[in-house]
C-alpha cells in the first residue's frame, strides 16, 4: 500500500470492498502477437470491438473472502465463536490457456483467504496462489482448467505517448468492462508514488475493482497490469497507472518458477523526498536525493552509520534523484552484496558529505502461508 498524506491520494484500484454497500517454469507465449486490427475508413481511429471481445475473453473477476471474528459487544449475542464474511473484489488477466492468472497482490488479500475466479463464460472456479510479490503488487493464482484464451504480450517497452490503451476489469463489481484512453507517460517515475516500478499512465477510466485487469495496445496485446489510480475522490480523474508488461512477465515467470522473488534490503529503512528547503540547508544545487525518514537499530543500513534525516546521494556509481529509485536498486541488488552509499548530513559546522559500505540481506519476505 501506498502511504496516504499526499496532497491528491493514490488509491489502489483493485480491492473493491463489498462487505458493505457504501463501500467502494516460465511460460511461452501461448499465442502469437496478432497483425494490427484494422482502422475505421478515415484512418483516424482503430476499430476496437475485436480486440475489445478478445481482451475480455482473457480477463477474469477475482473475490478473496476473509471470515473474521464480529465485534465483541455482539459477540455476547451470536456467541464467542462468531464470525462474518468480508468479500473483496478485484481483476485478472488469464496468461496461460492451462489456467494461470495474473493479478495484483492487494486484489487477492491474505493467503487465508478464499479465493474464486469467474471466468468470462460465467464458470466460477477455486484459485490456489502460487506466488506474490508486495514490492511489485503482482502476484499469480492458479485454476484447474484448461483450454483458456491467454492475450498474447506486448512489448511495453516500445509504448508511445498518445498510442491507444483499453483497460479492461471490473470496476465497482461491473464485470467485463472497457474502457478506452491513450497512453499518457510511457514510465512514470515520481516521488509521490514512491513504489519499486516505474509505471504506464493512462486516461483509460480505472476505478476501484480494476486492479489487476489488463491494458491492452490496438493490437490486442496485454501491455500492462492495471493497478491504481490518483484521485482526490477516490474515482476515475483521469490518472491511472499499470504495471509495465516487461515487468509484470519478467514476475510472473520467476513467481511460477520459484514460488518467489528474492529481494535485496538494507534493513526496513523510509524514505522521503528531498524538497527545496532541505537541499538549500544541505548545500544541495537540486532538490534530490532519498532523505531517510525512518530505521531502526538493528537495520544493517543503522550498523554502517546511516542515521535518520540523512540524504543519500549515489549508490555505487548511480546518482539517486528520488527515493523510488533508490528503492529499486537496493531490491535488485544481490543479496550478500555490499553497497558503498554516499550521503550528506547536516552537523552542527555545517553540511558533511561522508561515504559508508552497506552491506545486501534479503528482505523480509511477506507473513503469507501458501
Amino acid at each position: 500500500m501506498l502511504a496516504l498524506g499526499i496532497a491528491a491520494g493514490v488509491v489502489l484500484s483493485g480491492r473493491l470492498s463489498t462487505s458493505t454497500p457504501t463501500s467502494a517454469a516460465a511460460l511461452e507465449p501461448a499465442v502469437q502477437a496478432p497483425v494490427a486490427f484494422p482502422r475505421s475508413p478515415d484512418g483516424a481511429l482503430p476499430v476496437l470491438s475485436d480486440i475489445a471481445e478478445r481482451a475480455i475473453r482473457a480477463s477474469v473477476n477475482i473475490s478473496s473472502t476473509r471470515y473474521v471474528r464480529i465485534d465483541p459487544f455482539f459477540q455476547l449475542f451470536y456467541g464467542a465463536d462468531a464470525v462474518q464474511p468480508q468479500t473483496s473484489l478485484g481483476s485478472g488477466v488469464i496468461v496461460s490457456a492451462d489456467g494461470y492468472v495474473l493479478t495484483n497482490s492487494h486484489v487477492i488479500g491474505n493467503a487465508a483467504d478464499e479465493i474464486r475466479v469467474t471466468l468470462a463464460d460465467n464458470r466460477e472456479l477455486t484459485a490456489q496462489v502460487v506466488g506474490v510479490d508486495e514490492l511489485t503488487d503482482l502476484a499469480v493464482v492458479k485454476v484447474d482448467a484448461n483450454g483458456l484464451e491467454p492475450l498474447p504480450w506486448g512489448d511495453s517497452s516500445r509504448l508511445r505517448v498518445a498510442e491507444w490503451v483499453l483497460a479492461v476489469g471490473n470496476p465497482f463489481a461491473f464485470s467485463q468492462t472497457v474502457t478506452l484512453g491513450i497512453v499518457s507517460t510511457v514510465s512514470r517515475i515520481d516521488p509521490q508514488l514512491m513504489t519499486y516500478s516505474d509505471f504506464i499512465q493512462t486516461d483509460a477510466a480505472i476505478n476501484p475493482g480494476n486492479s489487476g485487469g489488463a491494458l491492452v495496445n490496438d493490437r490486442g496485446e496485454l501491455v500492462g497490469i492495471n493497478t491504481m489510480i490518483f484521485s482526490q475522490t477516490g474515482g476515475y480523474q483521469g490518472i491511472g497507472f499499470a504495471i509495465p508488461a516487461n515487468v509484470a512477465r519478467r514476475i510472473m515467470d520467476a513467481l511460477i518458477t520459484d514460488g518467489e522473488i528474492l529481494r535485496g534490503s538494507i534493513g526496513n529503512v523510509t524514505y522521503r523526498p528531498v524538497d527545496s528547503e532541505t537541499a538549500r540547508r544541505l548545500g544541495l544545487p537540486q532538490a534530490r536525493g532519498a532523505r531517510i525518514h525512518q530505521m531502526y537499530r538493528n537495520d544493517p543500513a543503522f550498523a554502517a552509520g546511516l542515521l535518520p534525516d540523512d540524504v543519500i546521494l549515489r549508490v555505487n556509481d548511480n546518482d539517486i534523484a528520488e527515493p523510488g529509485q533508490l528503492m529499486r536498486l537496493v531490491a535488485d541488488a544481490p543479496v550478500g552484496a555490499t553497497l558503498t552509499v554516499a550521503a550528506v548530513r547536516l552537523t552542527r559546522s555545517g553540511p558533511r558529505e561522508f561515504s559508508v559500505s552497506v552491506p545486501v540481506v534479503q528482505m523480509r519476505p511477506p507473513r503469507r502461508r501458501y
